[in-house]
């Protein structure tokens, strides 16, 4: 079962992927992807796998012992739910940064790859993409627009 879920983990978010990657101007990508529920797919899937290991998990995440954990990390049942934890995780990053990108007008060939890295390695592609976001930004010129608004904003923006 865990090996199921391990697999199903990618396949519920790979759709969102998909939509932000080689559909981003598409009406229906930017809906979809607006909301914060399209984690929840990963998140059933999480509770699926955690599920039969609870009360263990429960038990070490609030007194965390690195040896303990490690023990813990080889039941297939908690590395499936770390997984799809995981995979929430970098679909909500990458939700951010695509929405962030569609309201800086920056390119979708140069985010499409930058998605890509942020799916295989979000450490990397969140930073870089923060980094890169300033220089590539084309921002509209629109009569009598107010002050840009700060970045705490564009971060809780959907939420």
């Amino acid at each position: 079962m865990a090996d199921t879920l391990f697999q199903l983990a990618f396949l519920v978010v790979a759709p969102f992927w998909v939509l932000m990657i080689f559909a981003p101007g598409w009406r229906w990508s930017e809906r979809i992807a607006g909301s914060v529920f399209i984690a929840l797919p990963a998140l059933v899937v999480w509770a699926f796998a955690i599920a039969p290991v609870l009360p263990e998990f429960a038990a070490e995440m609030l007194n965390p012992d690195l040896a303990r954990v490690r023990s813990l990390f080889a039941d297939d049942d908690v590395v499936a739910a770390v997984w799809a934890q995981v995979l929430a995780w970098d679909l909500l990053v990458g939700r951010w940064i695509y929405l962030d990108s569609r309201e800086r007008r920056v390119h979708p060939l140069i985010m499409a790859p930058l998605l890509v890295l942020t799916i295989l390695l979000s450490p990397i592609g969140l930073p870089l993409y923060l980094a890169l976001r300033l220089p590539l930004t084309r921002r509209p010129v629109t009569p009598g627009a107010g002050p840009a608004r700060r970045d705490e904003d564009v971060l809780t923006r959907g939420a």
